[in-house]
């Protein structure tokens, strides 16, 4: 079973349940907060919604990574986490209170939180054949391709029908997709960790060192590194960019994300971390093009931070993978996403307050954060 190919088909194969997966929920959510203004929930709920959402969600991939190396039932919580996070979306079909709806977005990103963690184990064995950077950054690029795709597939129905339940209950179709797949996948390949040829010898208690030192440096990355949602307030506040553009741009920047997993990851597996660093360094420069610049140079800001966000989704996996004992990994992933998703969120937070006074402010927070990242990932480097 240990051989270079099979590797690359387990990856395949966990990259389309990713693609079906996130063609469901990317889906759903593209027009989750408008049925819930429809349903008749305030822009308050809505808010709270989503930080609950992610809030929880953050929270609970600590436990699951706890809990799938304590138990080594990495492929029953991954599936229990798939299944949730899948199936919540197309529930929402049959709602008709904004109560129920917001309770179903919540679970949705708790499934996903539940199998974030031992699915990133599962997939690092595989990894270890076809090369780190590669298997995570292939797995990447297939997953943008359904968040592409699930929103595209939605507005369809949505433009088709004028029917928010109609599009809802379309993505019943690649949840289940997803879900054959993946216990296909379970069924075909039991025990994944036989992929690797050896482990990381555990030379003391608790996670190595050098990994603390390492989130140190991905916490800062995170940290200010502007979301989305931002950039596009500023670009409509400001009238640089046209309302029926700006999602064209955030289509190139998936795309460069796809593009930049795969290209970046096979550099990675050449050249070690310093591909990392680089990818670090250039991706900075997204923040006084997208902010300062006019439309043309937005654009290639947008691509740098796309390029950003696939390093994030490759390398960065990649890297916790390498170091870490294989008996800790789930834990990892958990304290690793974790960690990132909370200096995500204050971040994001006090980028926003900085915006409201000026946005040379926020350029320089964004920029100054991703270069304070770089010493603690070239020590990673010297260990």
């Amino acid at each position: 079973m240990r051989t270079t190919s099979n590797a690359l088909k387990f990856v395949i194969l966990l990259g389309i349940v990713s693609l079906c997966a996130d063609a469901t929920y990317e889906g759903g959510r593209s027009i989750a907060g408008a049925y819930l203004n429809v349903l008749g929930a305030s822009g308050a709920i809505v808010g709270l919604v989503a930080g609950a959402g992610e809030l929880i969600g953050y929270a609970l991939r600590l436990v699951t990574g706890y809990l799938s190396d304590r138990t080594q039932q990495y492929w029953g919580i991954t599936t229990l986490g798939y299944a949730i996070n899948t199936l919540a979306i197309p529930l929402l079909a049959l709602t008709g209170r904004w109560e129920t709806a917001a309770a179903l977005l919540i679970a949705e990103r708790a499934g996903r939180a539940v199998r974030s963690p031992p699915r990133d184990v599962l997939l690092s064995h595989a990894a270890t054949q076809v090369g780190g950077g590669f298997g995570f950054g292939l797995h990447e690029a297939l997953d943008q391709i359904g968040a592409v795709a699930g929103p595209l597939a939605v507005a369809g129905v949505l433009a088709w029908q004028q029917s928010y339940q109609q599009s809802f209950a379309i993505l019943l179709v690649p949840a289940l997709m997803g879900l054959g797949v993946l216990l296909v996948t379970q069924r075909r390949y039991p025990n994944p960790r036989e992929f690797e040829a050896k482990t990381i010898e555990l030379t003391g208690v608790g996670l190595p060192r050098r990994f603390w030192i390492y989130l140190a440096g991905v916490m800062l990355i995170a940290f200010g590194f502007a979301d989305f949602p931002l950039i596009a307030f500023h670009w409509q506040n400001t009238g640089l960019i046209q309302t029926t553009t700006i999602p064209l741009f955030y289509a190139v920047a998936m795309g460069m994300d796809a593009i930049a997993a795969l290209v970046l990851g096979r550099l990675f597996d050449r050249y070690g971390v310093v591909v990392f660093v680089f990818a670090v360094v250039l991706s900075a420069l997204f923040a006084p093009l997208t902010f300062l610049g006019n439309p043309p140079l937005a654009l290639l800001g947008m691509a740098l931070w796309g390029i950003g966000m696939g390093a994030q989704e490759s390398i960065m996996k990649a890297i916790v993978a390498a170091m870490v004992p294989t008996m800790q990994r789930g834990s990892a992933f958990g304290i690793f996403y974790l960690c990132y998703g909370l200096a995500w969120f204050l971040g994001s937070a006090l980028m926003g307050l900085l915006y409201d006074r000026s946005v040379i402010l926020v350029v320089g927070f964004a920029v100054a954060f991703q270069f304070a990242a770089v010493p603690a990932i070239t020590s990673v480097i010297r260990r």
